[in-house]
Parts: C-alpha cells; structure tokens; sequence
C-alpha cells in the first residue's frame, strides 16, 4: 500500500489559475468546475506510485451533516479530469511525489471544504479549501463571457456609488475590499448565520450550490431586522452609532460585525456596497444600481397616492417616493424560473423596506422581467417594478372628508438608473435595462399588463393654471441663496388663487424634516400674465435641520378654492459640496514612502466641531482606515504617510466628516510598482 505524508497545495499557481491570488492568505481558494494541482509526498518505505496499479478515493466534504453526492462526495482516479462533475486524476512527479488534478464540479455547493484520501479502509486528511463561484466556467450558472466585465464585477475593489437627485447626480468612492485578510471568512460566516441554517442546516448547505438562493440569503442577511446581520439600518438618530454617510467602505463594516454582531448604522448605499463585496468575495459577479425618484409602493397597487390638504400639506399615507434608492444586480442563470429569457442581471436589495415570504429581504428577479411586467417571476417583481415605473397620482383632501384628484404623472418615477461603467470611473445610464423609453406605447403596454387594468395616457398641456419652481445658479452649502416660483395663467379668465412655496428639509428617502422657509400670498392672475413668489433661504434657518444628504424639498401649492382647482410643483436642492483636494507626492512603490496631502476649506459661516479626515485604500492602510482627527477648525489640511505594500492598481479614498458638515469624500486612482524593500508603519503628520 502506498502511504502519504500530506499534500503541496501549490497555492500561488493554482490561485493565479483561479483568479484567487489577490485573497493574500496562504491557503487554497480555488472556483468550482475547473482543476486544481496538488502534490502528494510519499512516505518512507512506500511503494513507487503507479497510476495504472495504485488507487484510492478521494472524498471533499463541506458543512457540518452531509448527503452522499451533494455535500460529501468521493470519486476515485480517472486518466483525465472531468469538466461536470468531481473527478481526479494523478501521475508520477519527480522525486517522491504524486502530482493530483483535482476538478470539481460546476455545480457544487460553495464554501469551506476538508478534503481525505481513503486508501484501503485507511483514510488521511489531506486539508481543507475554499470553493468559489466561477464567473470563468462557462458551465458555472455566474459564467459571464467578457473578460473586462469579469475584471469589474468580480475582481475590482473600488468602486462608485451614485446618489443626489436625478438632476444633480454626485457619485461617492467605496472600497469594496472583497480580498482583504479575513474578509472572505466573514462572508462564509454571514452564510453560516442565515436563518435556513437554524431550520435546515443540511437543506441550506446544499441550496449553497445556487447563487440565487445565496444572494436571496445575503439580501436577509445584510440587514439585522430579522437576524443577527451586518448592518442596523437607521434614518434619524445616529448618537450611539456610526453615521452611514461615514463610511468609505466595507471591510471595516464586516470586521466590526464579525467581532461583535450587528453593526450600527446603514441606509440604502450601504447595505448595497456591503452586499456587493460579499457577492464578489463569493464570486458572484455583483454592481451597485441606483434608481432615482425611487417609489416605494406601500399597498402594492402600483400606484403611488399623495395625499394634500387644502393648504398644500402632505398629509401620511403608506407610498412614498425616495429621492433616490440603491440597490445591487447580480449576474446569474435562472434555470429556477423555467422560462427562457430571465438570465443575466438580476435585482436583490439589502435595505429592509417590506417583508418577503416573511423575511425582510428582496430579490433575486431578472430587470428582463420587470422591462416586461412579468410580475410572476420570483422574488418580489411588483415591488421592484413599481420602484421604477409606478404612476404617481395626487390628490386634496376636503373639509368635507372628499378627495379631489388634481394632478398626477406617469413618468416621474425611475429615472437615470446609473451604475459604474466597466473599466471607467464614469456614470452608466442603464435605464433602458429597466423599462421602455417613457411615453412609448411598449412602455404604457408593460404597465396596463402589470398593472391588469387600463391607465389613464399621458395628457398634453390644456389651458389652466401652470406653475413651476427656478432655483440659483450657485446652492453651495453654508450660503443664502433665493429661489422663487412662477404663476401662470393661460385661461381666458382672471383667477384669484392662495400662492404658497415651501422649503423643508428632506432625507434621500423622502422622510420629511422640519421647515425651513415658508412665503405665501394671495394673487389675482389676469389671463397670460405670471406672478413670481420669491424665497429666501438662508443658512441660519437650513442649516440647523438639513440632513447629511444637503436636500431641500420646495414645494409650490396654488389653490383656487372657488373653482375647487389646485396645482402643484416640487423641486429638490441638493447642495453643492466643498471640494475635498488630495495631491499625492512622491513615488508609489512598495515600501516607498508615499505622502497624501489633504485639504478642505470650511465654507460654512460658523466653526466645525469634532472634525476628521479618514482614508482607506487596498493595500495602502494595513487593512484598517487612518482617521486624523481635530476638535474645531475653520480650514483643514493634514497630510499622511503612507508605504504600499502590494504592486498593482488601487484607490485611495479619503472622508471628511463633522459636526455640521458630513459625507464629503474623493479619491485618487494610483499605480503601485513593485519594490524589494519591506513597507513600513503609517505615520501621520498634521497641520
């Protein structure tokens, strides 16, 4: 009997061949359907191995109960490897060695693996692995053709999340830091702690080979409302936590979790970048979607109903519309669906709004199917497909208890769908992905199938009262500034009218603050003329109730009580932002020293208070953030020491943050060459 004294895992060269060498762990980490090499050492005393005469099994094993040919296999030598299923084959190697191909299958289930030789009744533990999913494998349901999308959805640690409004779109950096140390056993962690564990633990390590059971789980588990998740999500109070606008990105966010549970706060961007980098780590090939004027369909009737007074106060109902909502895409088959068609991207969002199935989670469903109104597919079609094409319908509530329907839109919800393209930091506009071109007669065909009753046509302009909202060239945050509405009149007749304009501070989620600026006065209007309402704001009244977000919501209200006529214009202020400069200095070369140069002018009229700066970069700042922090200033410039430690691209973000002022961030791409010297510590120096 040929005996053997533990494997070579020949790591570096089979990560290179797995596209794992960036996971910088010395252990195996390989992706399903595709061979690995490992080297088998002899004993002493053994028999010289003969391929055509000696045998043994093999068996791999992953979770803690296992069903024969799903979570515990064993399959004996073959001459060659096979491509479907696990298999092996094995050669004499030079000296006393034995060269083992292993291949796995392209449907196995994911996760952390032990694997044994069995050799007559005898068995020796050879080890353990990781299997990934495989975006190269073309039997793999993650296959994805193109080699630079695979380097962006699957390879890429940086990326930009897009938020604002749909006019005014600002894009923010994030490390997604899927192959940092420790970060791909927090992931199979998160996997470990999903509630199918607990009801089924066998039944959830099988289901594991599926990633659209994996990211229906991750979609629960990034969130805590059901679970011992990632991220406690939270939209006003934020003292005993993290405010969400900190965050650069992450890795810090999972370490947190994994040392001591749910960590607080996230909103929307978070939980989504969050899901992306375990969905990368994973090797599902993942993006971050944002979704402007985002509507969230409370009663599931596909419409969202705005309810007013008679003075133009909104009054509460379950629907509202987010200024803007992000969420992730997946690529993935869906054999599940047993229609063809419904491969590719596919939605699931992190963000705990509505239950499914029980759990707060949404998703996985093909954006193929909701650009068609399939609302059968699984998971939660109509809630998606509402959050990009619902109509918006308005009504006023009367003294009497009756409701007036004065305006609505079919067009307003779902605009400037935006990712980050493939290779580029620039904004892709992916729409077109979501819904026909709005107003065109497919797009009105998806809805009436949807919605399963005819809707009311888009109108053109009738004679009335028309009135809209002009805003400054220049809102920068810290400023006065005027905006004003406009009243017109295109009747035959004069119309006596209540004219009001609002300003109210507003959270990207539509959650309403308190006012700050209200102007009315009552108007006759001549036929063809316009009245203008102006309105100051000013920073002293804003700048006490604006959220981290820097939105306004102003709202025009004209009410015509004799003819029971009422009109209505909304426009959202996203404040412009200070620029955050960062300069590098210096050569960026492994163990180089490399200096970052910070500097933000503070353009509020008043101190900041409890001011830092924090950056993060792969392989720039030994896995954990640097944070300088000041007590007060009225500029800020710091500058920070930084020794590369891994050649190759990366990013360099940095964060500002304050009392008063928050979420202001940018980055630098860099090049790292390589160098024999060894990095040093950070060292900060500050001004």
């Amino acid at each position: 009997m040929t005996t053997y004294s533990g494997p070579g895992y020949l790591c570096q060269v089979n990560k290179r061949s797995h596209h794992t060498e960036q996971n910088g762990e010395d252990r195996l980490i390989v992706r399903r359907g595709q061979p690995f090499s490992l080297v088998l050492h002899l004993k002493a005393g053994s028999p010289e191995f003969n391929p055509e005469e000696t045998s043994f099994t093999l068996i791999v094993e992953t979770g803690t109960v296992h069903c024969e040919s799903d979570t515990k296999v064993s399959f004996g030598l073959k001459d060659s490897t096979d491509d479907k299923e696990w298999s092996a084959s094995a050669s004499k190697a030079p000296g006393n060695t034995v060269a083992l191909n292993i291949s796995s299958s392209p449907e196995a289930p994911i996760g952390l693996y032990s694997l044994s030789l069995l050799q007559q009744g005898q068995s020796t533990s050879l080890g353990a692995f990781v299997l990934l999913f495989n975006a190269w494998c073309p039997r793999d349901a993650v296959y994805m053709r193109s080699e630079t999308k695979r380097q962006e959805y699957v390879l890429s640690q940086h990326g930009l999340l897009y938020r604002g409004s749909a006019t005014r779109i600002h894009h923010k950096p994030w490390n997604f830091s899927q192959f940092e140390p420790g970060i791909l056993d927090i992931c199979l962690k998160i996997l470990d702690e999903g509630l199918n564990v607990v009801s089924d633990t066998d039944q959830d390590c099988s289901e594991r080979r599926s990633p659209v059971y994996i990211t229906r789980v991750l979609s629960a588990m990034i969130n805590s409302n059901d679970n011992e998740g990632v991220l406690v999500g939270e939209w006003a109070e934020f003292e005993d936590g993290v405010h969400p606008s900190t965050w650069i990105g992450s890795g810090d966010i999972l370490r947190q979790w994994a040392d001591s549970g749910p960590v607080c706060y996230g909103q929307c961007w978070v939980f989504a970048a969050v899901d992306c980098t375990v969905s990368r780590a994973l090797g599902i090939p993942c993006r971050v979607v944002t979704n402007f004027s985002s509507a969230h369909d409370g009663n599931g009737n596909l419409l969202i109903e705005k309810m007013y007074d008679e003075d133009g106060e909104r009054l509460e109902d379950p629907d509202s519309v987010w200024n803007f909502h992000v969420w992730v895409e997946s690529w993935m088959a869906r054999p599940d669906l047993e229609q063809a068609g419904f491969d590719g991207w596919q939605v699931s969002d992190a963000t705990p709004q509505e239950t499914s199935e029980g759990v707060f989670c949404c998703g996985p469903v093909p954006v193929s199917a909701i650009r068609e109104g399939e609302l059968t597919k699984k998971f939660d079609a109509p809630f998606v497909f509402a959050e990009v094409n619902a109509d918006v319908v308005e009504y006023v509530k009367l003294s009497t208890g009756d409701f007036v329907k004065f305006s609505g839109s079919t067009d307003s919800i779902g605009q400037n769908i935006s990712t980050k393209a493939v290779g580029r930091d620039k904004r892709r506009d992916i729409t077109h992905h979501y819904k026909y071109p709005e107003g065109s007669e497919e797009e009105r065909r998806v809805f009436e199938k949807a919605q399963h009753r005819n809707k009311l046509q888009k109108k053109g302009k009738e004679p009335g009262l028309r009135i809209k909202i002009k805003l400054a060239k220049n809102m920068v945050v810290g400023s006065d500034f005027e905006v004003y509405a406009v009243l017109a009149n295109n009747c035959m007749v004069a119309k006596s009218c209540s004219f009001m304009l609002y300003a109210r501070a507003v959270r990207y989620n539509s959650t309403r603050g308190a006012s700050c600026g209200f102007i009315s006065d009552t108007v006759t209007v001549t036929p063809g003329e316009e009245k203008l309402l102006f309105l100051k704001l000013k920073y002293s009244d804003y700048g006490k109730v604006i959220s981290p977000d820097r939105m306004i919501q102003l709202t025009a209200f004209v009410n015509d009580k004799e003819n029971r006529e009422y009109h209505k214009a909304e426009k959202l202020i996203v404040l412009d932002e200070p620029d955050l400069e960062v300069k590098l200095t210096g050569e960026a070369r492994v163990g180089q020293p490399l200096t970052a140069e910070l500097c933000l002018l503070n353009p509020l009229p008043e101190a900041l208070q409890d001011c830092s700066f924090t950056l993060e970069g792969v392989g720039l700042t030994q896995e954990k953030p640097i944070t300088i922090k000041y007590v007060s200033l009225q500029e800020a410039k710091a500058s920070v020491q930084l020794s590369p430690r891994e050649a190759g691209f990366t990013v360099l973000l940095v964060d500002f943050d304050s009392d008063k002022l928050k979420n202001i961030k940018n980055f630098i791409p860099m090049v790292v060459m390589s160098d024999a010297l060894s990095p040093s510590l950070n060292t900060i120096a500050m001004t």
